[in-house]
C-alpha cells in the first residue's frame, strides 16, 4: 500500500500535480460543499455576469448534502453523492474559476478526465455509506451560499485529516479502471 499523503487547503495546482490515481489522502483545512442545485445556480450567475458568493480558486468542492446536525454535533451524516452529475459544469468552472479539486463517489465522464489535466487538477474519492464516520472529521459546518437549497446550500467545512483517495490524477490516470483492469488480470491469471 502506497503511504499516505496528508494536504492542507488551499490546494494549488502543484499540489494537485504532486497526486497520483490511488493515493491515499487525507485533507485538512476547509472543504466546500456543492449538488446539483448549487453547480446550477453557480453556472446561472456566472451566464448573468454577476458576482460569485464563493470564490472558488484553488477549492475542493465535496459533492455532499449532509443531514441535519443532532443535538451538539458539528454536521449530520456526511457521505459522498455521485458526481456524474455535476459534469456538465466542472470543465468550466476548471477553467473559468480555478477550481482545483471535488470529493465524490462514481465515474467521472471523458471531458471532465480531460479538464483535469488540462487544468491541473484532481477527483478525489470518498467511500459511500460511511457519512457518519466521514461527519466526524469535520470540525466545524456553517452555510455560506444559498441557504435556501437547504442541504444543497453550499455549506464551508472545516476538516481534520478528511480521508480520501485520488480516483483521476492531471495526468489521467485513473483508479477505478486501473483498479478493474488489474482485478480482470488477476482473475485470468486464476483461471489459468
Amino acid at each position: 500500500m502506497s503511504e499516505i499523503k496528508r494536504i492542507t487547503t488551499p490546494f494549488t495546482e502543484e499540489q494537485a500535480r504532486s497526486l497520483r490515481a490511488g493515493d491515499r489522502v487525507l485533507i485538512s483545512g476547509v472543504l466546500l460543499t456543492g449538488r446539483d442545485a448549487a453547480h446550477k445556480r453557480i453556472a446561472e450567475t456566472l451566464k448573468a455576469g454577476e458576482p460569485l458568493p464563493v470564490d472558488l480558486r484553488d477549492q475542493i468542492i465535496y459533492y455532499v448534502g449532509p443531514s441535519p446536525a443532532k443535538p451538539g454535533a458539528v454536521i449530520g451524516a456526511a457521505g459522498p453523492t455521485t458526481s456524474g452529475r455535476m459534469d456538465v459544469y466542472v470543465p468550466g468552472f476548471l477553467r473559468d474559476l480555478g477550481l482545483r479539486g471535488m470529493i465524490g463517489k462514481g465515474y467521472r465522464s471523458q471531458p471532465v478526465r480531460d479538464a483535469l489535466q488540462e487544468y491541473g487538477a484532481v477527483y478525489f474519492g470518498a467511500v459511500g455509506g460511511l457519512g457518519a464516520l466521514l461527519s466526524k472529521r469535520i470540525q466545524s459546518a456553517e452555510v455560506v451560499a444559498y441557504e435556501d437549497l437547504g442541504p444543497e446550500a453550499i455549506y464551508r467545512l472545516e476538516v481534520e485529516e478528511f480521508p480520501v483517495v485520488v480516483v483521476n490524477d492531471a495526468y489521467g490516470g485513473d483508479a477505478y479502471r486501473e483498479g478493474t483492469a488489474q482485478y480482470e488480470a488477476d482473475e485470468e491469471e486464476e483461471a489459468a
